[in-house]
């Protein structure tokens, strides 16, 4: 006895592109707004955390040649 039929529950591969495409298509728009809204954010904890590093070498200095 032969099967003839096709395996059954398989996926359209097309309509699973399309999903895809749609998906990456709307996702940019979300992303693009919240780094515009908070891009000074990394600066200042960048710029905090040295201006820390230079006072713990700054105390660290001070009290060795003190």
């Amino acid at each position: 006895m032969a099967n003839n039929q096709g395996p059954q529950g398989t996926n359209d591969p097309a309509g699973s592109t399309q999903m895809f495409r749609a998906f990456v298509d709307d996702a940019p728009q979300g992303r693009q707004a919240a780094p515009a809204a908070s891009s000074s954010g990394p600066r200042i904890g960048l710029i905090v955390g040295i201006l820390a590093a230079v006072v713990v070498v700054a105390a660290v200095a001070w009290l060795a040649l003190g």
